[in-house]
Parts: C-alpha cells; structure tokens; sequence
C-alpha cells in the first residue's frame, strides 16, 4: 500500500515537470521591426517592411490610416489583398519572416500612416506604425481670412493657414507693395496682428504660402475699416460768369458708404447716398447757366453712422467766362 502511494506521488511530479515547459513554450507574437518614416515624392514607389515572430496562424494585417487618425482602411491579410488597388502589393520572406507592402505610383492620397498588426483576437493586438509623407506643393485653407471689417481703433487679426509638405512657410504682403503698418514690406508668420487699426489700413493684403514643392500658393485678405467721414474742398472759391455751367467739389473719405448733402443758406438741395466703389471719392454739385441768385456760400456734407463732417465752397461772379476746356 505504501509502495503504491509513492508511485501516485512520482507520477504526479513527472506530469508537473513534463506539462509546465509546454505551457511555457507558446510565445506571444511579436513585431521585431518595422521601416522608419518615408519621404517620397508625387509618383514615387515605396516599399515598408515588417519583420514578425510567433504568428502561428495569427494573421499579419496592413492597414492604411490618414494623417489625422481619424480614417482606416484595412489593405491586407498575410498577402491576401483586402483593396483592389493594382498600385499595392504585400511579400512574404519566410526567412526572414518579413511582410513586405509595396505601394507604386504614389499619389497624395496615399500620405499617413501604415500599421503593421498581429490580430491575436478581437481585443487584442499587436501592431507598429510606419508614416509617408508626400511632398506636395502649398495649398491655403478654408479658415484663412478673405475679408474683415472693423472699426477704426480696433485690433485687427488676418490669420492664414496652408497645407502641404514640407510645411510651408507664411509672409504676408500689401496689395501695390505699400508699406505693412509696421513699416515692413514682408510680414513672415502666418497671423499678421494690426493693433490700431487706421484708416490707411484699409485694402488689400495678400498671404503667400512656399515650400519648395511647385508653385506658391496665393490668397488675398480685404480689410475695410469703418470710420467717420473726412470731407474737403477741392476748391473752396470757386469763380463764374453769369449763364455758364459751373461744378462744385468735394473730396470725401468714408466707410461705410456716407449720404451726400449739398446746402446753401440751410436749404438742401442735394441728397444721395453715394455710389462711389472706392472709400475716398470726389462729389460733385452742378449749377447750369449760373444767374445772380446763384452766388454765395454752398455746404458739401457727408454722414454715416459714425459720424458727420462738412466743408464750405464759395461761387462768386466774374466778369470772364471760367471753362475747363472751351465755352464753346
């Protein structure tokens, strides 16, 4: 009886020191290397490498994420094609132990990142990732600023964004090269920040997105500035004969668009809105064949929501005909 208990015991044992090694031999599987990051033109081919251990009849996946991880797309399984691209390949090296995917005729589509992954089961993996970059040439954003309007004294922000690779660089310049507020010709960055804003301010300003990669790339910013009008006499004595035509002038700078008041002795005898497509223009009030009761002191009057101004234009008489080319 006692022999036969040692035997159970002896049996025991050797099954222990018999089973445990077994158990210890199924490995994980491993990734041991993938290809660093590529840099490939438009047209290019690329080929990245993945050197795997203990995938049993674990599947090796490729599978294609865009540049902001947001999208993926599986390509492979071992080298079963899952995308019907003739452009994608997938190799097995079975000395190596390496899946190789080749991707020719590269487009910019193609640019993100490329995940070589052991699917073990559903929650579990084990993946590396490897990113392509295309070169590509400049292209400005949605979110870049085309057109801002503000109130004089404001701050302004003109924001401009560009896509590509490498990552382009942003200047900014005035429409006709007139001189940045800051007094520079070139603003490099891509916000170009007017503290105070003035009314000379006001125009065109042109982002201008390189790289290197083709052509740059282009995008026009309209600044309009709102403020009261500022209003002159082009000429404030103004001289004519009795029965000859004569104009009357003033230069008017406004935003928006102001109401044109033409007055003498506090009677209106003039009023539009202006129709001019520029902030800075030239009104201009015409009298026909001028008689005595003509002369005296006219007002020229500009308004908008900001505020009002006016200038003084004085008609007196001559005894010679004034005529811009001929009285004919």
């Amino acid at each position: 009886m006692k022999g036969s208990k040692k035997m159970v015991f002896i049996s025991i044992v050797c099954y222990c020191f018999v089973f445990i090694p077994l158990i210890s031999c199924e490995q994980k599987p491993l990734i041991l290397n993938v290809s660093k990051e590529k840099i490939k033109e438009i047209g290019d081919e690329v080929e990245f490498n993945c050197t795997v251990q203990n995938t049993q009849d674990y599947p090796v996946l490729w599978i294609k994420f865009d540049k902001d991880r947001l999208d993926r797309a599986p390509l492979s399984s071992n080298t079963f094609m899952i995308v019907r691209d003739k452009r994608i390949s997938v190799n097995f090296d079975s000395i190596t132990s390496t899946y190789s995917l080749k991707i020719k005729d590269l487009q910019e589509a193609d640019t993100g990142f490329y995940q070589c992954q052991i699917l073990i089961t559903v929650a579990e993996k084990v993946s590396a990732d490897v990113e392509l970059q295309i070169r590509r040439p400049p292209m400005i954003s949605r979110n870049t600023t085309r057109l801002i309007n503000v109130t004089e004294g404001k701050q302004i922000e003109l924001r401009c964004n560009a896509d590509g690779f490498p990552v382009p660089r942003i200047s900014w310049k005035r429409e006709n090269d007139i001189l940045l507020p800051s007094g520079g010709a070139i603003y490099r960055g891509n916000v170009l920040i007017i503290a105070n804003a003035h009314r000379d301010d006001r125009g065109v300003y042109h982002c201008i997105a390189e790289n290197g990669v083709g052509a740059e790339a282009r995008a026009n910013a309209t600044v309009n500035i709102d403020f009261a009008p500022v209003i002159t006499a082009i000429r404030p004595r103004v001289g004519q004969a009795q029965g000859y035509d004569v104009g009357l002038e003033c230069k008017v700078e406004a935003h928006p668009r102001p109401v044109i008041t033409w007055l003498k002795n506090d009677l209106e005898l003039k009023r539009e809105e202006s129709t001019a497509h520029t902030d800075e223009f030239i009104d201009t009030y015409q009298r026909y064949s001028v008689g005595s009761f003509d002369y005296g002191e006219y007002v020229c009057r500009a308004q908008n929501k900001y505020g009002v101004a006016e200038t003084k234009v004085e008609l007196f008489e001559t005894a010679i005909p004034v005529c811009a080319s001929s009285c004919g």
